[in-house]
């Protein structure tokens, strides 16, 4: 699949597209002064306990502590332990490369040690950023360091060599597998990535060398660092997209920033030589992301609806637990069948769910509800199709079968903010919501403020009322005759002044 890296550097933030057959398919956006802090190791100080949630809190410099699920504590890395360490070792393995926003966890099965066992509060630890805060939540962190490079993803805690899964070929890994055993340290772990897949001992070398000087100074520094200090800053966006996106697919990456161009020139010819030839630097005068048509792909990926070719669309709603997505025929009627005209408008949807799921960075929980299909083997052709398209999505997803109403369950990994999360701000009107009070709604909720004010012997004699613009006129417009009727009864004046300033939902009442 023909794909290109297009890169727009500028001194506040970074945007990296990843374009396949003229299309794009991810975007990574990075703020300088925001930027994330995933893969980066920390010598932290443990704060707290919960031993009913079998968490640590740990104070690693940051606004928000970390959080450390005791699954993700490594034993071996603790001096004072004196149990028998677990041998059930899952190490996540599938992943085409580092997602950006993500490192690889290798966990192993903690639950029959309490975490109160393994820490206590004021315990000096290093750990690494596993998710980036989101939200409320400060970072996930975990105390099991894993070190990336363009072939493997050196363990140093870690007793393995694992292959990833999407190299499927059983000759291939045990031949990789054979050369990291020569090469690699005894007792410590490594992943083949899935480009490391057809490389040779030599290649592997390099990346080795370079990882286990790394390794060998994060040691010395969490001896002599003080906690709470960072230990190790992963690379920025640019580099990370060279490591884990820059595979033989990619005919070339195009940067637009001169800085920025020499450097990747100058990284590729140290650690990829192989890709120098392969880097360009944009000089045209229109901006990289409006000549390459990104930049209308990334506010039409804003939006709720997205239209499908045949004439239906899908509605994608964001909330704080799950990703509801809907499927609807729009102004699709088909030709006879209504169950053909059905099952086209769910393959097409297919297709477009999985690109926006990408494009977007949607994450976590997902529904989506399909139109309703009558026949178990149209269920079965929309289901497979789906599980197809997954296939080329480098995020983790685990998808249900159909139910019997329509709907279909998924997961998908979630590392890292989705990409309304990163470019927009909730809506200071509705907070979120998508909706807010109608001027009726408000007007009428006035005038029973009204009512509750005036039944009692401390009514005021003046009031004065102050609304937003729209609220003001549909009080003049409807509500004026029952508010003479309140002066005349109470023998009050109601004075009503128009604040623009005032959200729509808001008023004041001022005796």
């Amino acid at each position: 699949m023909a794909s290109e890296i297009i890169i727009n550097s500028n001194p506040r933030e970074i945007r990296v597209a990843l374009v396949e057959n003229h299309q794009l398919v991810e975007i990574f956006v990075e703020h300088k002064a925001k930027r994330g802090i995933v893969g980066n190791v920390y010598k932290g100080v443990v704060t707290k306990i919960l031993p009913g949630m079998q968490v640590a809190f740990v104070d690693i410099g940051l606004e928000k502590a970390g959080f450390l699920y005791v699954g993700d504590i490594d034993v071996g890395d603790l001096l004072d332990y004196d149990g028998e360490p677990p041998s059930q070792v899952d190490i996540n393995e599938d992943k085409d490369g580092h997602e950006e926003g993500e490192t690889l966890s290798p966990t192993r099965s903690m639950d029959h040690i309490p975490i109160q066992d393994l820490l206590r509060e004021g315990q000096e630890i290093m750990v690494q950023v596993a998710k980036n805060p989101l939200g409320t939540k400060g970072a996930r962190i975990t105390s099991y360091i894993t070190l990336a490079g363009r072939h493997i993803v050196y363990m140093p805690t870690v007793d393995q060599v694992c292959v990833s899964r999407r190299i499927e070929d059983e000759a291939e890994k045990e031949r990789l597998k054979a050369i990291i055993g020569e090469i690699g340290r005894p007792g410590e772990g490594y992943i083949i990535r899935t480009a490391g897949q057809g490389r040779q001992k030599e290649d592997f070398e390099t990346d080795i060398k370079f990882l286990h000087k790394l390794g060998d100074n994060l040691k010395v520094c969490a001896e002599t660092e003080p906690a709470p200090s960072l230990l190790y800053e992963d690379l920025n966006l640019i580099f990370r997209s060279i490591r884990d996106l820059f595979n033989e697919d990619v005919q070339r990456l195009v940067i637009d920033s001169k800085s920025d161009y020499e450097k990747c020139v100058e990284f590729c010819s140290n650690y990829l030589p192989e890709l120098v030839d392969k880097i360009e630097l944009y000089k045209d005068s229109v901006p990289i992301f409006d000549f390459f048509g990104i930049e209308i792909e990334i506010n039409r990926a804003l939006g709720r609806k997205i239209w499908l070719k045949s004439g239906g669309f899908i509605t994608i709603d964001q909330t704080e637990a799950l990703v509801a997505i809907d499927v609807n025929t729009g102004k699709f009627v088909g030709h006879s069948d209504p169950e053909e005209t059905i099952l086209k408008t769910n393959l097409e949807a297919v297709k477009e769910i999985v690109y926006q799921l990408r494009l977007r960075n949607i994450g976590g929980i997902i529904i989506v509800d399909f139109i309703d299909m009558s026949r178990e083997e149209s269920k079965e052709i929309v289901w497979s199709a789906l599980q197809q398209e997954l296939r080329f999505d480098r995020s983790r997803t685990n998808i249900l079968k159909i139910s019997e109403l329509g709907l279909v369950e998924m997961t998908r990994k979630r590392v890292r903010g989705s990409l309304s999360q990163t470019l927009c701000d909730p809506c200071p009107y509705c907070e979120g919501k998508g909706h807010i009070k109608s001027p009726a709604t408000v007007c009428y909720e006035i005038i029973r403020a009204l009512q509750r004010m005036v039944g009692n012997h401390l009514t005021p004699k003046h009031i004065t009322i102050e609304v937003p613009p729209a609220v003001y006129e549909l009080l003049f417009e409807e509500e004026t005759s029952y508010i003479d009727e309140l002066e005349k009864f109470y023998g009050i004046e109601v004075n009503i002044k128009v604040n623009p300033k005032l959200h729509q939902e808001k008023y004041n009442i001022i005796t």
